[in-house]
């Protein structure tokens, strides 16, 4: 038993990784539709700045310098965001292809670091939360290295949670929950995850409920929990269904298969 346990733990930590990218580009597809808006206010802003810039030249407003300047410090700020998601996320699909040869761009966290400062800066508390959540997301799916990736899952969440940002609350406590799962920690493992898909059913993002409980079926069936396991699995296969979360689907199948569900 001992060893059939051990077997299952190992098996849903390969397969928490597997989540994780699949979740994370799952993600980046939802979000097109705030990038588009993010390159609208970015256009605004800039306009605003060349406002500014003529206020200080034309009538010497010297104020206006900072005001724009602060202006292009959020336009700054967001496309460092956006272009290091995006540099993620071609990691996450060179993964999908071959996962031996799939290597992480070291440009990729400089971005979420300069994005993070910019933010904080600016006072942008819910930026700063989401940036500092890529961060993290660098440090565990990349470079694997769960310990680094802990503070700033953490100072995301806290983050997130000042300004109600859902969304960025339940990506944290997700991977969270990947590392407590990765290390053993089921309970903890349990209850972050249960957190995350609470907050995405208030939310509406029904595939990443789906996503995190294929994570609370491994849990439960490392526990021993069965019965829980199986109710858990299907749930999580009905919701991938009605979604059309193929990548989703695909995962919930793999799980059965390991754990003979």
């Amino acid at each position: 038993m001992r060893r059939t346990a051990g077997l299952m733990v190992r098996r849903s930590q390969v397969t928490a990784r597997r989540m994780a990218a699949s979740d994370l580009l799952w993600k980046s597809a939802e979000a097109r539709a705030d990038e588009m808006e993010s390159i609208v206010s970015a256009d605004d802003r800039i306009a605003r700045a060349r406002s500014l810039y003529e206020r200080a030249v034309y009538f010497g407003d010297l104020g206006a310098v900072e005001a724009a300047e602060r202006e292009l410090d959020g336009v700054e700020a967001d496309l460092l965001f956006t272009r290091g998601r995006l540099i993620h996320t071609r990691f996450l699909e060179a993964r999908d292809e071959n996962q031996a040869k799939a290597k992480g761009d070291p440009a990729e966290l400089p971005l979420f670091e300069r994005a993070a400062f910019l933010y904080q800066m600016l006072g942008d508390v819910r930026g700063e939360g989401e940036a500092l959540l890529w961060v993290g997301l660098f440090h565990q799916v990349v470079n694997r290295d769960h310990a680094l990736a802990a503070p700033y899952l953490t100072r995301c969440l806290e983050l997130a949670t000042k300004v109600g940002d859902k969304s960025t609350m339940s990506e944290a406590l997700r991977h969270m929950g990947i590392a407590d799962h990765a290390a053993g920690r089921l309970d903890a493992a349990r209850e972050e995850l249960e957190e995350s898909v609470r907050l995405r059913r208030e939310i509406g993002l029904m595939p990443g409920v789906a996503s995190n409980l294929i994570g609370l079926t491994y849990i439960a069936a490392a526990q021993g929990r069965r019965d829980d396991a199986e109710a858990l699995i299907d749930e999580a296969s009905s919701i991938a269904a009605a979604a059309g979360a193929n990548r989703i689907v695909h995962h919930i199948e793999e799980a059965r298969g390991n754990l003979g569900l």
